[in-house]
């Protein structure tokens, strides 16, 4: 910054023709526009300038100098222009990375309308499961769920959410008995892949008291989707997030069982948020990407946090 503010004053000089003029337009005194040039000159390795008591003229290399640093001066403030009409106006390629179930239910099935309403801006949308580092990937916004960890990343929480167990009619017509957390040992489970032991479903009773059920069935992945796909085709039972599963419920395709208990296959935190990374100005094609989905979300699933702006810093190293 120390050479851009001489290289600005060199302009100036040349442009306004003293070095008192210069000074005025900067808000400096003319001896400080003395030093600087004379700096300038130091670092160049060359006179910029013939300076007598009455004028000042430019050098071959001053001539040559002030050519190349006006043009890059006019490149910077089309640079810095630019920027601000990004920050004032959402365009550009908005990278999103969701969730591979909320993805597929939620986000895809929202973008053809956020993209009419927001032409200029286009998507790069990635689905999976595992956690990304969105600095690493140049990420702009992603969609999580559960816990968030701390980081130095900035969450807005779309939408609460439960877990529940459930399974279809079909499934459910010829199955043993199911009426509490224990009977899950005699059901075919499928469960979500997290790690290579044997899975375990977690329950919290009406009394607060906690359960824990291991668990085992035909079929372990670490693809939401498919574990639907198969909950829904009557395999066998599953654990899944309440707005996964809400239209089929709803539609007699999937019945909740357990419903006195609270149940989940890791941590009973199941909220969906946006991470997106902590800028003293959000770039405008994030914050109405945000405003968006949690518009959506609220449409979908009810009532969402009552705040509009970004509602969690994770401020620890991460």
């Amino acid at each position: 910054m120390e050479w851009l503010r001489a290289a600005e004053l060199f302009v100036n000089v040349v442009q306004l023709g003293s070095l008192s003029a210069a000074a005025r337009r900067c808000g400096v005194s003319p001896a400080t526009v003395s030093r600087i040039i004379h700096s300038l000159e130091e670092d160049v390795g060359g006179r910029l300038l013939n300076r007598t008591s009455r004028k000042l003229n430019l050098t071959e290399a001053g001539e040559f100098y002030y050519g190349r640093i006006d043009q890059i001066l006019h490149q910077i403030q089309e640079a810095n222009d630019s920027v601000a009409r990004l920050q004032a106006n959402p365009r550009g390629t908005l990278r999103v990375h969701s969730r591979m179930l909320v993805g597929n239910q939620y986000i895809a099935p929202a973008l053809p309308e956020f993209m009419r309403r927001y032409p200029e801006i286009s998507v790069d949308l990635t689905l999976s499961n595992y956690a990304i580092d969105l600095i690493a990937q140049n990420v702009d916004v992603d969609i999580r769920i559960g816990k968030l960890e701390d980081s130095s990343l900035v969450a807005r929480k779309l939408a609460s959410a439960h877990r529940i167990v459930c399974a279809a009619p079909s499934y459910l017509k010829n199955c043993p008995p199911l009426e509490k957390p224990i009977d899950l040992t005699n059901h075919n489970c499928l469960t979500y892949r997290i790690n290579l032991g044997r899975p375990v479903w977690r329950f919290i009773d009406k009394a607060g008291k906690l359960l824990e059920v291991p668990v085992a069935g035909s079929l372990q992945s670490d693809n939401g989707p498919a574990l639907l796909g198969a909950t829904l085709a009557g395999v066998g039972v599953s654990v899944m997030p309440d707005w996964a599963v809400k239209d089929d419920l709803a539609a007699g395709r999937l019945v909740s069982v357990l419903p006195g208990y609270q149940a989940s296959h890791i941590e009973f935190d199941n909220g969906i948020y946006a991470v997106f990374q902590h800028a003293t100005q959000i770039p405008s094609k994030v914050r109405v990407f945000v405003d968006y989905i949690a518009a959506h979300f609220k449409e979908r699933l009810g009532e969402p946090p009552r705040r509009a702006e970004p509602v969690m810093e994770l401020v620890a190293a991460g």
